[in-house]
């Protein structure tokens, strides 16, 4: 399969992956008690409170959201607080770094923000990895991927703290947007710069879902395998974004992307919530759209077999994750790995009150210029900064541009919705093995296995003002059969919420503990959790997701009222 897996002596393994990547630098300052409060900056202050807040910073304790996956698995996540220092990390754990890799600024045609605006306020919000990601067009071509770059480095030096790297956002030919970032290097600007000019729907006219363009697609994903195998630049990542929101993604384009790479895997997941979730704050108040600006129709290019509420979200997220049982399942259902991401895809912030700086031309710029601070409040627009309302959690085995790579690779990735958890610690054992979230455990058939979930209440205030209480948590389980017959397939009938607890806590920890009994054909779990405001019977029936998130209404969707967390799964592969 490909999934990383791990033994009973507790190292972790992720076969087929480049290891080669730069060390693991030293701690964030914020995250690091020997820094006292006073030599921090801002910026480094407003993370150390965050991290306080959620309980997970106390005296002695040098990593704050490190999560060890195995050694302490006896040990709750609010353990973490009073471990004792152990230079960054615990025995064969993971530290958890947040991160968006959806972002736009003056480079993009629809952005406003300076890089390092963008990267202030994601430092602001408790950010550790942020991916600059402007769109692909002609103009950024041309001009911008090499202007925003300088723009890029200075931000990495002025935030230590947190790891900037430079992407843009792909015009998938025949298709969607989505993420493509590398790992910074003396290339990553002439890399990037080549992929979008042969290789970008805007800029080659081929946003049609024909053939040839979908062919276009996975022959650029084929030439980011190829640089890293090259050695061009060290890694390479493709993630599309808002897959649902046109109807546009097609199954089989999916999966002929997750297949594409001639042995590496570039496109690794999608977006399962997309960002613009400010959008749907209701008028007068907010911009009276749809979360996620999901507020289409299908159209000629769209894959004629959605339903015409996959053009929506649903409890914030994308139907094809939503839904139990859905186009996601039947991608885990294969064994293959695709994970899932959170992001705010950041252009134009709600209640900000910035505008965009005048004079110069964009299209011979490539860039506006500077915005202007201080005009009204502007509450018709549909962002919110990097972490401000959405996080992508990141298990990495270091502070480091690969490390976070390498994690997103293998998918130890959990997602929330306005700090609705401060940490999440995931395991499944059996036969004295263990594996995390994007990990496969190896067990011999009919071996007892036990999947145990450490949580960490959010135990302080969001943006919003008020502190999350998560109200109950899912466990979700499929089967593995294999690959399909049918590549437009988007079902995946064994896949249904097995076991749901009540938590109904805003503070403190929880263990939840569930047994699969004796397994005897390879299975999957994944979770889902949610404060409980909306609800709705799934798109599958009550016996396969009885309480699962509603339909977003478009105009009166407040993002606020409506909190959920997504976990990527854990495989059980007996022999």
């Amino acid at each position: 399969m490909g999934h990383g897996h791990t033994h009973g002596h507790g190292h972790h393994h992720h076969h087929g992956h480049d290891h080669s990547h730069d060390a693991a630098a030293a701690l964030p300052a914020a995250f690091d008690p020997a820094v006292p409060d006073e030599a921090l900056t801002p910026e480094q202050q407003s993370r150390r409170t965050l991290l306080r807040r959620a309980g997970l910073l106390g005296a002695g304790l040098a990593a704050a959201s490190v999560v060890a996956p195995a050694a302490a698995a006896a040990a709750p996540a609010s353990a973490a607080s009073s471990a004792p220092a152990s230079g960054g990390r615990r025995s064969n754990g993971f530290l958890w770094l947040s991160g968006d890799h959806h972002i736009h600024t003056q480079y993009s045609s629809d952005g406003k923000y300076r890089v390092v605006d963008q990267v202030r306020q994601g430092a602001k919000h408790g950010m550790d990895w942020l991916v600059i990601t402007d769109h692909g067009s002609t103009t950024h071509a041309k001009i911008g991927v090499d202007k925003v770059n300088p723009d890029i480095r200075a931000a990495r030096a002025a935030y230590e703290d947190t790891l900037v790297f430079q992407g843009l956002e792909w015009n998938i030919p025949g298709a969607e947007h989505g993420t493509v970032f590398v790992h910074p290097g003396s290339n990553e600007v002439s890399v990037l710069k080549q992929f979008e000019t042969d290789y970008d729907g805007s800029v080659k006219n081929a946003s049609d879902s024909t053939p040839a363009n979908e062919a276009l697609a996975v022959a650029g994903l084929n030439f980011l395998a190829e640089q890293v195998q090259r050695r061009k630049v060290k890694d390479a990542l493709m993630l599309a974004n808002h897959p649902a929101r046109r109807g546009v993604d097609s199954p089989h384009e999916i999966r002929n992307w997750r297949d594409a790479g001639r042995g590496r895997q570039i496109a690794i997941g999608f977006e399962g919530a997309p960002g613009h979730q400010a959008a749907g704050l209701p008028a007068p108040m907010g911009p009276g759209r749809a979360r996620g600006i999901y507020d289409n129709n299908p159209s000629a290019n769209s894959f004629a077999g959605y339903p015409l509420e996959s053009y929506r979200t649903w409890g914030g997220f994308d139907w094809m994750t939503a839904t139990v049982g859905g186009l996601w399942d039947s991608l885990l259902a294969e064994g293959k790995p695709w994970w899932i991401t959170a992001n705010s895809d950041s252009h134009q912030v709600y209640a900000d009150t910035a505008a965009r700086g005048t004079g110069g031309n964009f299209e011979t710029d490539g860039r506006y210029a500077d915005p202007v601070y201080g005009g009204q409040i502007d509450i018709a627009q549909g962002d919110y900064w990097p972490g401000q309302y959405s996080r992508t959690h990141v298990g990495a085995d270091g502070f480091s541009y690969a490390a976070v790579m390498e994690g997103i690779r293998a998918g130890r990735i959990w997602v929330d919705h306005g700090q609705l958890l401060s940490a999440l610690d995931v395991r499944v054992s059996g036969g004295h093995r263990w594996a995390t979230l994007g990990g496969a455990l190896h067990v011999r058939k009919g071996t007892d296995v036990t999947l145990t979930v450490d949580v960490a209440m959010a135990g302080g205030p969001n943006w919003a003002g008020f502190v999350p209480k998560l109200a109950r948590v899912d466990v979700i389980q499929g089967d593995v059969t294999g690959p399909v017959a049918d590549k437009d397939t988007f079902s995946a009938p064994t896949a249904k919420v097995v076991k749901s607890y009540e938590v109904n806590k805003s503070s403190g920890a929880v263990r939840l503990t569930y047994d699969l009994g004796r397994v005897d054909r390879p299975v999957y779990v994944r979770l889902r959790g949610t404060d409980g405001n909306r609800g709705a019977v799934g798109a599958m029936g009550a016996a396969v997701d009885p309480a699962g998130p509603a339909i977003d209404v478009v105009g009166d969707a407040d993002p606020w009222r409506d909190l959920w967390f997504y976990s990527n799964p854990v495989w059980v592969l007996p022999s």
